[in-house]
């Protein structure tokens, strides 16, 4: 169906605050996603790194993974989690353009030095440029190429990185591509916002009937585009908040949504979505499990409550060892646990979850969660059956079983102080 909302985003210094070394506005936007959006929206991260270089920042990162991924400013689109790239895009960047060519004459500007192989890409030849130099190179680079037949596009960002595409690349380009396909297959979003936060990005804020928010950390040159080409448009802010916490301002200032993420909700039953869903439940539960040992946890002997009348008195949990308990037991376990990491980099976040109806008031939801301690980031996929408690899901939910798995590569080194 088509999605409810798209977000379209850029990632380092745009989703990714690279001063915010606990990560919170990314961690809040993950939780908003999760609880609210993840089930009928779509995310799309759109990034000037290759994927060689994005794969790592989300080694690095606490991100959630994109249902398609936009790379190498624009010159690569993907699906998935098995990122299958988009070969109808690859036959259009293939038109008058020749890489050779390119390599061939950026050699003759001793200007231009070269970024490392892994940032060179088939549609793509990166170069840094002295700011007080690059616009003088551009042009003449310009003139230079198309000489030789070529119809490229140069993108100056950062303050440093020059890049050379074919002239239909480019972050907007993909996204419009993206919005004709949708189109085409009859399911457009209903709403996209586009984020950024430097001169690469610009081109996203061109495309028609998008919503569009600068963080407040953008840089002067998309600032700068922004007052020549867009002054006027209100369907463009420059937001007050940096990075990720800039994308949750602009949902709510657009009325796309829901921009109440769990994380900001002392209380959860007070923290409201727009369409109630086992995906709540989870977001809500591991919230509790991570607020509970960090010693944050409010009115935590009632919520203890609440979850065990949460759990069926037949739920069992199956720990990626293999090892059975019942769900009452690990709860009555989590007592004891109260506040065992406080002042410890403790975080716990879920990601891809997805909830399929098994029944009239059944769900399999399955999902990744995360949880890092210090250092050691360790992830379980995990699959939850969950019931509704009432006639629908506003009456809340009941979990029946939980199993678990470890995520290839992300295994815990000594899992007895794994409890959920």
């Amino acid at each position: 169906m088509a999605a409810r909302l798209m977000i379209v985003s850029d990632l380092d210094h745009t989703m990714v605050d690279h001063h915010d070394p606990e990560n919170m506005s990314l961690l809040r936007f993950n939780a908003l996603w999760e609880s609210n959006y993840r089930h009928d929206s779509l995310l799309v991260f759109s990034t000037g790194r290759s994927p060689i270089l994005y794969k790592q920042l989300r080694k690095e990162k606490p991100m959630l993974s994109p249902d398609i991924t936009i790379m190498s400013v624009g010159t690569e689109i993907t699906y998935g989690d098995s990122m299958l790239p988009d070969n109808g895009w690859v036959e259009i960047l293939n038109q008058k353009w020749d890489r050779n060519v390119v390599t061939e004459e950026t050699s003759k500007f001793t200007e231009l030095t070269l970024q490392a192989e892994t940032e060179q890409r088939p549609h793509k030849v990166s170069f840094y440029v002295d700011k007080t130099k690059a616009q003088a190179v551009t042009k003449e680079l310009s003139d230079c190429l198309e000489k030789r037949g070529l119809d490229v596009k140069i993108i100056y960002s950062g303050g440093m990185d020059l890049d050379i595409l074919p002239q239909g690349a480019g972050k907007g380009q993909a996204l419009a591509y993206l919005l004709k396909k949708f189109k085409t297959e009859g399911i457009p979003p209903v709403n996209t916002l586009v984020c950024g936060d430097s001169g690469n990005d610009a081109e996203l804020f061109s495309i028609p009937d998008v919503y569009g928010v600068m963080v407040n950390n953008a840089q002067e040159e998309l600032l700068q585009w922004h007052a020549e080409n867009a002054k006027g448009n209100p369907n463009i802010i420059h937001a007050k908040e940096r990075c990720a916490a800039g994308i949750i301002e602009a949902i709510g200032h657009f009325n796309l949504g829901s921009n109440s993420s769990p994380r900001d909700v002392a209380n959860f039953v007070e923290c409201k979505v727009d369409h109630v869903n086992p995906g709540f439940e989870v977001v809500k539960f591991y919230l509790f499990y991570e607020r509970w040992r960090r010693g944050e946890a409010d009115n935590c002997e009632s919520y203890l409550a609440s979850m065990e009348a949460s759990a069926d008195p037949s739920a069992i949990v199956v720990f990626p060892s293999g090892v059975e308990k019942t769900l009452r037991e690990c709860i009555h376990t989590l007592k004891g646990c109260y506040g065992d990491q406080k002042g410890k980099q403790f975080r716990v976040w879920v990601d891809r979850v997805l909830s399929t109806p098994v029944g009239s008031s059944t769900w399999l939801v399955k999902f990744d969660k995360w949880e890092l301690s210090g250092n050691e980031r360790c992830c379980c996929v995990t699959t939850a059956k969950i019931n509704a408690k009432g006639s629908g899901a506003s009456d809340g939910f009941a979990w029946v079983n939980v199993q678990q798995k470890w995520l290839e590569g992300y295994e815990k080194k000594d899992d007895s102080t794994w409890l959920f």
